[in-house]
């Protein structure tokens, strides 16, 4: 049986982020998590043993009227905070508030009309229907912008679209997803609220994950399925477009790897206090010891990198001309990928050594899911991959504070 500490220990936000915080973004962070202990903390393990999504667990997630808090007039930081928290608790919960909120529902307040707001968008708030990001191929991940092979082709007041896409998170019981292809025609990049009951729609769930396996990815086979030309985002006209997207993703994700090193800290450091080896705590041993400060300082810087970008995100980042190419100043806040992309990079390297550290200290116990820490340790390695590798967002970097492309 897992090891609960009694002891009342310092938090893991050892620079009290959340202290920057309003009193009202401190309140609602409390529910939050109040619901997480409650709610989600007793079943996550046995939800990701059996490869379950709880759908009943939805109605009581829209209760807390959490989706897309910027929207409402919560800061950024608390945004992400939210973000963390989630994962700290379980990261395919978390996953699976990212891909509804932060890039369907955001879509819809981003590009959507009028008339598709009035249609989805308040159902969509309250999860009476529930969104999925349908970009990647089973061929084309990190190079789909060039690479993309699902097409879109106008027929009168209707497109239709042929293709695959593979890793869609909430995939399978998705009711809309915002799909992605290209038109032929024109090349340009088209999306889609595509309604995933439509004929040609076929759907098969992803088996033997050994990461996120509550959350249900899908491949997706589109063969002929006809859409409205009301259901085209018409405020989508090019790639760069889908960008606006990922990178607030991208930094929700790295906000994801602070949740995990969270996670990671809380339960090596109640394991340290109470685990007795040779008469004596775990903590007591000096390797020990420098292991869980490692394990915090990399928690702590990774918050505060997150913290800043987020911050930059909302009001626009610091060009590369500003520190002395010519045409300095703010760049608009549509920039901004090489930003977000160190802090994706850095932030998923950091907690791949933070859950390796909290891991080994657990020893034998770290690989059994009886104790968090294995199931923390293997839900990393999806952090660690998606929005981007920690290789390709470290090209996207490069490129930007050299001017010099290493993509091939």
């Amino acid at each position: 049986m897992a090891l609960e500490s009694e002891l009342e220990l310092p938090d893991a936000d050892f620079y009290a982020f959340e202290a920057l915080l309003s009193d009202r973004e401190q309140e609602k962070l409390a529910e939050l998590r109040e619901f997480l202990k409650t709610e989600v903390a007793p079943h996550a393990g046995q939800w990701w043993q059996d490869a379950y999504f709880p759908a009943e667990l939805l109605p009581k997630l829209a209760a807390l009227k959490l989706s897309t808090p910027v929207q409402q007039g919560y800061s950024p930081l608390f945004a992400g905070l939210v973000i963390a928290e989630m994962t700290r608790t379980d990261t395919s919960i978390a996953t699976f508030f990212m891909v509804h909120h932060d890039l369907f529902v955001e879509a819809l307040h981003a590009f959507g009309s009028a008339e598709q707001k009035d249609r989805l968008l308040d159902d969509a708030l309250t999860l009476r229907i529930t969104g999925a990001f349908a970009l990647t191929e089973p061929d084309h991940g990190s190079d789909v912008a060039g690479g993309m092979e699902t097409t879109a082709v106008r027929d009168g007041d209707t497109w239709i679209l042929n293709g695959s896409k593979r890793w869609i998170g909430n995939g399978t019981f998705c009711d809309y997803m915002l799909l992605w292809a290209r038109e032929p025609e024109t090349g340009k990049v088209r999306g889609f609220l595509l309604d995933a009951s439509l004929p040609g729609v076929h759907r098969t769930r992803i088996e033997n994950k050994t990461a996120l396996r509550t959350v249900q990815n899908a491949d997706i086979t589109l063969t002929g399925v006809r859409v409205a030309e009301a259901d085209r985002l018409a405020g989508i006209d090019s790639f760069e477009d889908i960008k606006h997207l990922l990178r607030g993703s991208r930094i929700m994700v790295g906000w994801q790897a602070v949740g995990a090193q969270l996670a990671a800290v809380d339960i090596a450091r109640a394991y340290a206090v109470e685990r007795k080896q040779f008469g004596r705590p775990l903590a007591s041993f000096q390797l020990v010891t420098e292991q869980l400060v490692r394990m915090l300082g990399n928690t702590v810087a990774s918050t505060g990198m997150l913290a800043r970008v987020s911050e930059l995100e909302r009001g626009g980042y610091p060009s590369a001309e500003a520190a002395g190419r010519p045409g300095g100043g703010l760049k608009p806040s549509g920039a901004g990928m090489a930003q977000a992309a160190l802090a994706k990079s850095y932030a998923s390297a950091k907690m791949r050594e933070t859950v390796a550290l909290g891991r080994s200290i657990l020893g034998g116990n770290g690989i059994v899911t009886d104790y968090r820490m294995a199931k923390v340790f293997a839900d990393a390695e999806a952090i660690y991959t998606y929005e981007g590798s920690y290789e390709i967002n470290s090209l996207l970097v490069g490129r930007d504070i050299t001017g010099i492309s290493a993509l091939r």
